[in-house]
């Protein structure tokens, strides 16, 4: 327990011990900076604290006077009272991965890490809607209070308040030999795993089931403006024509068009305007206006005629208008449905300063900086009475951090 590298730093949490592999089961305080390899611990009767420079820092805040504490083999941290009451466990407050025994309730969530090396979660995210699930247990209905259970089996299953069970999600029945472990995780690839290990076998974490084997279907993995590709079945961060990476070191950051946008309001006659095609591409549909068209051509030019439409889709039957930015892309082989991004191109003549390529100040101005990282999350929904999973993106335009809705 306790001091793990994280970053140029440490942090402090809980790890599997005896294990090759670091596995990092819980982090205390993830969105605080790491700390240096000399910080201590400090235990008082309100909890366990990571003291600072500036103040105590509980990250283990006890609910009555802590009088000792445990480091239990279920992985489980926990301070007690002098009658030996629990009065604050890690298990009542999960990161991104559940143990044997440990429940996840209703109200809770576990958040994905941004990555394996780097524990903590996105500093601001969207508020949570149900419908940018993209795992659902279909347990509406079926009971309330549900929680999420995993067995020393590898059984995960869903109970309701009375102890019902009301859904499988994973059969169990796994050996439960001495040296068997398993553990369930939110990855930060968003993908919802079950993982056992072997410690007799000295092997590493094998995966005994996943939510999804489509690693492009967490949605807002590639941000905004840019789409998903799987590439030998790795996601791969495309961005739409003419549009370039906020961040070149970060394919999930999204893209940006190097191009004045607001050009065809302000009638810029140094600019033309053409259509850019992506088949095969599946985008969140938020048009403001749907077309019933006969041909790709008819919605091409009722998009280039409406300075508002920046992109549109056409299935074959219906042009959608649509404002940027696009989100949720992804390459979907087998379908018709097209995707037509407006770019304007400097004519021939025109002052090649303008435009330039990557210019954040020249770019459209309620979009002037957009930087988006994504983490995943199971959540129970308490109205629907289901269990989750779906994403949180970070959105930063306007150089402020707040929340963004269609």
């Amino acid at each position: 327990m306790f001091n793990f590298r994280q970053g140029n730093g440490h942090a402090a949490g809980i790890f599997l011990a005896g294990i090759p592999e670091e596995t990092v089961v819980w982090t205390a305080n993830r969105d605080d900076p790491p700390v240096s390899n000399s910080a201590t611990l400090l235990f008082t009767g309100d909890g366990l604290a990571l003291p600072t420079a500036e103040s105590q820092n509980y990250f283990a805040k006890s609910s009555g006077s802590a009088s000792y504490a445990s480091m239990l083999d279920s992985g489980n941290f926990v301070l007690y009272n002098s009658g030996r009451e629990i009065v604050w466990q890690s298990f009542d407050h999960p990161t991104d991965t559940l143990l044997p025994s440990q429940r996840l309730l209703s109200g809770d969530e576990l958040l994905s890490a941004k990555s394996e090396a780097d524990h903590s979660t996105v500093p601001c995210r969207f508020s949570r809607h149900p419908s940018y699930a993209y795992y659902a247990s279909s347990t509406f209905g079926a009971g309330e209070n549900v929680t999420l259970n995993l067995g020393a089996d590898g059984h995960l299953y869903l109970l309701n308040r009375t102890g019902s069970n009301i859904r499988n999600i994973t059969d169990g029945g796994l050996p439960t030999d001495e040296g068997k472990l398993y553990l369930m995780r939110i990855d930060a690839d968003g993908i919802f795993r079950l993982y056992s290990h072997d410690l007799k076998k000295d092997a590493i974490w094998s995966v005994v089931w996943e939510s999804s084997k489509d690693k492009c279907v967490p949605k807002g993995l590639c941000g905004l403006n840019s789409y998903c590709v799987l590439i030998d079945l790795q996601p791969d961060c495309r961005c739409l024509p003419r549009f370039e990476s906020v961040d070149q070191g970060n394919p999930t950051s999204g893209c940006e068009g190097n191009f004045v946008a607001d050009a065809c309001k302000n009638r810029n006659e140094n600019f033309t305007y053409t259509m850019e095609e992506l088949e095969s591409t599946t985008w969140e549909n938020v048009s403001y206006m749907s077309l019933r068209l006969s041909g790709k051509n008819d919605c091409i030019q009722g998009c280039l005629e409406d300075c508002n439409c920046e992109a549109a889709f056409f299935d074959g039957t219906n042009c959608r208008k649509l404002r940027l930015p696009l989100r949720y892309g992804r390459r979907a082989n087998g379908t018709s449905d097209i995707a037509l991004i407006k770019v304007g191109v400097p004519k021939p003549d025109t002052d090649r300063r303008i435009v330039q390529p990557g210019s954040k100040k020249k770019g459209r101005t309620d979009i002037l900086s957009i930087c988006l990282s994504f983490t995943a999350l199971i959540h129970f929904i308490v109205d629907f009475r289901d269990c989750v999973v779906e994403t949180q993106c970070l959105g930063i335009y306007k150089n402020e951090c707040c929340e963004w809705w269609p």
